[in-house]
């Protein structure tokens, strides 16, 4: 037996441990990037336009209450950032479930520890930064919520 033959069978095996990282790459960038590229390729609505079309809605749910009829809200159809940044999160968290199911498939058969361990960093950074979006937008709406219950003298 020669000596590259022996050292080439010590080697771990490395492809689980690179796809899951590469797959993990992919899912932090789809958790990162739509926050930064949607906004600015399909801008949201201002603020205005928001507000105006919650005060009709909301007049319009009025007048149905007081006349006693079921109120049926017109349909709205999303937007193509609204589409984009949706598909982007779920597509992030896929991904970054798959990356760390790779990475202990690359434990489960020997492979390489540190491949394995930075495939499961990326998939669970990926989904950790998606997490922190929906933690942010839900703090968000409870200090306007309650800034909204403070001016009205709920509080």
């Amino acid at each position: 037996m020669t000596a590259s033959a022996a050292t080439s069978s010590a080697l771990p095996s490395r492809r689980l441990g690179i796809i899951g990282s590469i797959v993990g790459v992919l899912a932090l960038i789809a958790a990162v990037l739509p926050h930064w590229v949607v906004p600015v390729l399909y801008p949201p609505p201002p603020a205005d336009k928001v507000i105006v079309d919650t005060g009709h809605r909301l007049k319009d749910r009025l007048i149905a209450r007081v006349k006693g009829v079921e109120y049926q809200a017109p349909p709205r159809e999303k937007s193509t950032g609204s589409q984009l940044s949706e598909a982007s999160s779920i597509a992030a968290i896929a991904l970054g479930l798959l990356a760390i199911l790779l990475s202990v498939l690359a434990l489960v058969f020997r492979e390489e520890r540190l491949l394995a361990g930075v495939a499961a960093a990326l998939g669970a950074g990926a989904i950790a930064v998606e997490i922190s979006f929906l933690a942010m937008g839900v703090l968000m709406l409870i200090v306007i919520l309650y800034v909204v219950a403070n001016i009205i003298g709920l509080f």
